[in-house]
């Protein structure tokens, strides 16, 4: 499917040597999606991305169903990933009620997921950040007396729909209060891809003045404004290693129309091992995957590595 050779090998300066891609197709990629997948397709998909080679795939979340109906099949559709590494399969929790049921199904990667701005704070979670933050609080402590790994998901950190302009300051703080609560990493959420490289490189700036470490810090990107790929490279250039990708582009986000998808599994695969730098995917699988689940909804990829690749098949 891919090009023999292609594309070229040439490392640049200063970048990291292997990137850890955080896979979230299976969960923020359909979240969205208005018909309701299958739990025997969901499922399918999972596992086919873990043989592509995705160290992480996020797999679902256990929200109450009435807030995200396509995932209400979580404790149907976890116990069909038996076969994988728990450690592999990230899943979101919102409060302690959704940890007690991730945890009775073995799950071993948890995420909770805040907001740098109030008006997406009441509009996902209904509470204010601070209100988010003492909810966080019990269920971090808790997943992590059972040794359960804990990423703090922080959504608008480079720009809001309804406050525009996100202050630097105010990102900064909620990420400093989700580390101190104990999470393991944090991922920085540009959830309406507004986001420019100088904007990414003067916010990891700050989160290191801040005593926050790159090595604690990964990067969820949307490409609304076509920026994520910069984006990307502008983060590992301040030496991220983990960055958030959805295969196909899938994704975007109920509670802000104006996300739209996110960077595509196969872009960012393609760049990165076009820099030389490992990520242990198979970029064939990848699109093949991509390919089927595109015909599954029933609708082409926004991925243009996909469509250039799958087009010389």
């Amino acid at each position: 499917m891919t090009t023999a050779g292609l594309p070229m090998q040439v490392p640049a300066e200063g970048l990291p040597t292997r990137v850890r891609i955080h896979e979230v197709g299976a969960r923020d990629g359909l979240q969205n999606e208005q018909t309701v997948v299958p739990t025997e397709v969901k499922a399918e998909f999972v596992h086919r991305l873990a043989d592509a080679g995705l160290p992480l795939v996020e797999a679902t979340s256990f929200v109450h169903p009435k807030w995200v109906p396509q995932l209400a099949d979580a404790e149907e559709l976890f116990p069909r990933l038996a076969d994988l590494d728990p450690h592999r399969l990230p899943v979101l929790v919102p409060n302690d009620r959704g940890l007690d049921r991730a945890l009775a199904l073995g799950a071993r990667r948890i995420a909770v997921f805040g907001s740098a701005t109030e008006s997406f704070a009441k509009a996902n979670l209904n509470r204010t950040v601070d209100e988010a933050l003492a909810m966080f609080t019990p269920v971090v402590r808790r997943a992590k007396d059972a040794g359960v790994h804990v990423r703090g998901y922080l959504s608008m950190c480079f720009g809001d729909p309804w406050e525009g302009p996100v202050p630097l300051a105010q990102t900064v703080r909620v990420c400093r209060a989700l580390l101190d609560l104990g999470c393991d990493e944090l991922s920085l959420g540009d959830t309406i891809g507004v986001a420019t490289p100088g904007h990414v490189q003067h916010l990891l700036a700050a989160l290191n003045e801040a005593g926050v470490p790159t090595s604690k810090l990964g990067v969820h990107f949307h490409d609304t404004y076509g920026q994520a790929l910069a984006n990307t490279y502008a983060a590992l250039q301040h030496g991220v290693t983990t960055v958030d990708a959805s295969a196909g582009g899938l994704g975007g986000c109920p509670y802000a129309k104006s996300a739209t998808g996110n960077l595509a599994t196969e872009d960012l695969v393609w760049m990165l091992h076009g820099l030389g730098i490992e990520t242990g995917v198979d970029l064939d699988r990848l699109i093949a995957t991509s390919v089927w689940m595109a015909d599954v909804l029933g609708r082409p990829s926004p991925s243009r590595t996909l469509r250039a690749l799958s087009h010389k098949e």
